[in-house]
C-alpha cells in the first residue's frame, strides 16, 4: 500500500461525521513495537487484510513478531511453557520457513519491510512498513553466525528470550539457570548492535536486563508487557501475566539507557477500554519520561485484548486529545519513540 493510498484511507475515516477526527487536526501516525499475525488459529494471516487494518489505525511502523520457539510450546497451569527442545537446526529451519511465508504475505499486501534507517524516515512520512522481528532467539542458540543469517534474511529486531531455555540468558517464567545473561548472550547483544538489529529485552529477568545494559552501546527496547503496580515484585512462580511484568527499577534502567518500554494490551492488567489503556500508557510515560514509553500491544498474541486491532490505537489517540495531552507528547508515545530507537539500532557499528 503506497503512502498516498494509505493516507487517503486514513483521511476518509478521519472525516467521518461520527469520528473525533472531524476536527481539523493533522493525523497522528502510529507504531506498534510488537504484534503477531499467525498462520494457524481461527484468523490466520491469509484471511486478513493487514494493509487495510494498518490503514484503519494510521499505523506506519509495526513489528511483526515471529515466534521463534512456537513448535516447542504448550499451555500449562501458569501459561505458556516449554514442551520440547529443538534438535540440530530445527529452530533455524522453522524460522526460515516462517519468514518465507511472512515475506510472501507482506509482498501480496503491498507493504514494505524495514531494512535501513531511511526506511524509518519513510514510515515517519506516512509510508507503512513492517519490522521483521523474532520473539525468542532460539535459532541463535550457541551459533553466533545465525545473527548474521537473520540480518541477511531481513530481521531487524530480535528478542533474546521467550518461553524455552537457551544459552543466551534467563527468562521470567521459569527458574533461572544462568543468573542473567551468559557470556554468549552478551556476545549476541554485541553482534546485533554491530550489524544493525534492535535488541528486545522482553521476557528477560531483571538480571538479564542488567547484563544486557552493561554491554549495550545503543538503546534497547522492552517491546511488550507492563510495570508492576503497588510495589508488587514479579517472580517466576507467578501466573505468566504477573511474572512477565517489570519492576519500576528495571523499567527505569532501560529508559536510562535511552530505551523504550512498550505497554501491552492485556485487559486484566491495563483495564477494560482503550481509554483505560491510554491512561496506563501515559502513567508509564510519567514514570519513565515521555521519550521512553510506546505502544507494544502484543496484538493477536493474547486472549481478549483491550486493543484488538490497529483502529483501536486511534481510539487511544482520540482519548489523549480529549484529555488535553500536548500534540508533541502524543506523537512521541504513538510513534516517534519507537522510530527513534529503531533508527539508532539500524545504523551498523
Amino acid at each position: 500500500m503506497h503512502r498516498r493510498h494509505f493516507l487517503a484511507t486514513g483521511l476518509a475515516a478521519a472525516l467521518s461525521p461520527t469520528s473525533a477526527w472531524a476536527e481539523i487536526r493533522p493525523p497522528v501516525l502510529v507504531g506498534d513495537m510488537h504484534f503477531h499475525l499467525l498462520f494457524v488459529g481461527p484468523r490466520p494471516a491469509p484471511s486478513r487484510a493487514l494493509a487495510q487494518e494498518m490503514a484503519a489505525g494510521r499505523t506506519v511502523l509495526a513489528a511483526w513478531s515471529l515466534v521463534g520457539d512456537q513448535p516447542w510450546l504448550t499451555i500449562g497451569r501458569r501459561g505458556f511453557m516449554q514442551k520440547g527442545t529443538p534438535a540440530g537446526r530445527e529452530a533455524v529451519t522453522w524460522l526460515q520457513s516462517e519468514l518465507d511465508r511472512v515475506k510472501t504475505y507482506i509482498a501480496a499486501q503491498g507493504l514494505r519491510i524495514i531494512a535501513a534507517p531511511a526506511d524509518v524516515d519513510r514510515a515517519l512520512k506516512g509510508e507503512p512498513h513492517i519490522v521483521l522481528s523474532v520473539e525468542g532467539a532460539t535459532f541463535v542458540d550457541g551459533d553466533l553466525t545465525q545473527v548474521q543469517a537473520a540480518y541477511d534474511a531481513g530481521i531487524r529486531q530480535i528478542q533474546l528470550v521467550h518461553y524455552i531455555r537457551n544459552s543466551i540468558g534467563d527468562f521470567q517464567t521459569e527458574s533461572p539457570d544462568h543468573g542473567g545473561l551468559t557470556a554468549f548472550g552478551r556476545s549476541v547483544v554485541a553482534e546485533c548492535e554491530r550489524l544493525g538489529i534492535l535488541v528486545d529485552l522482553a521476557h528477560c529477568t531483571a538480571e538479564s536486563v542488567r547484563d544486557a545494559l552493561s554491554v549495550a552501546k545503543k538503546p534497547m527496547v522492552w517491546s511488550h508487557s507492563s510495570v508492576a503496580q503497588g510495589g508488587a515484585s514479579p517472580r517466576w512462580t507467578m501466573p505468566a501475566i504477573k511474572a512477565r511484568q517489570l519492576t519500576p527499577a528495571t523499567a527505569r534502567a532501560i529508559a536510562a539507557g535511552g530505551g523504550v518500554v512498550g505497554q501491552w494490551a492485556v485487559r486484566s492488567d491495563v483495564g477494560q477500554t482503550p481509554a483505560a489503556y491510554a491512561d496506563r500508557l501515559t502513567g508509564l510515560a510519567d514514570l519513565l519520561g515521555e521519550d521512553h514509553a510506546a505502544f507494544g500491544t502484543d496484538m493477536n498474541g493474547i486472549a481478549n485484548p483491550v486493543i484488538a486491532n490497529f483502529a483501536d490505537l486511534q481510539r487511544v489517540v482520540d482519548h489523549w486529545h480529549g484529555r488535553g495531552l500536548t500534540e508533541r507528547r502524543i506523537r512521541k508515545l504513538a510513534l516517534e519513540n519507537y522510530a527513534r530507537v529503531l533508527k539508532l539500532a539500524l545504523a551498523p557499528g
